[in-house]
């Protein structure tokens, strides 16, 4: 049973990513700060770090590129950073203890590197032209801070889940 609820869960957060992003923009005062709901790539390293890292990979492969056809005119942009994002996650997260804790501090990180990389890209190919500070103060903190209240909430949920299918895995089933 617990084989479809992985692969599940990342369904349902795909299609929630957009729902949250209606409380985007807020403004206060005269700066409009943006957040981008990150909860597909927060399950994606937790899979790479519990689970297996050719499903976080393949997983990454699927949903960057229907990120990219769902959000993105440009197709590519996603679809390298997702796989690439789990692949730094499974080989950090092999170097240091893999508690929850850890795991969670990882995936800050990586929406992070996430975030900065995909800012870099936009402006390379000219698709933003808001500056690195903007970037910075309007929308990767706002981002970060919105991610880590989700990253509290559920990445216990999402630990035990793929732990709970580890044990399955091994025991067969």
């Amino acid at each position: 049973m617990t084989r479809f609820i992985i692969p599940l869960i990342a369904v349902v957060l795909f299609f929630l990513e957009p729902v949250f992003s209606l409380f985007s923009p807020i403004e206060l005062g005269d700066v409009r700060y943006t957040l981008v709901p990150r909860f597909v790539i927060v399950y994606l390293v937790f899979i790479a770090s519990y689970y297996d890292l050719r499903k976080a990979v393949l997983y990454g492969l699927c949903f960057g590129l229907l990120y990219d056809m769902y959000h993105i005119d440009i197709i590519g942009i996603y679809t390298f950073l997702y796989p690439l994002i789990c692949f730094l996650a499974f080989v950090i997260i092999r170097q240091v203890h893999r508690s929850t804790g850890t795991v969670m501090l990882l995936s800050l990180f990586m929406v992070v590197l996430l975030e900065m990389m995909s800012y870099l890209f936009a402006s390379l190919i000219a698709l933003t032209s808001i500056s690195f500070e903007v970037f910075m103060t309007a929308r990767l903190v706002p981002t970060v801070i919105a991610n880590l209240i989700f990253i509290i909430l559920f990445g216990w949920l999402f630990k035990n889940l793929i732990y709970k299918r580890v044990v399955e895995k091994q025991a067969g089933m």
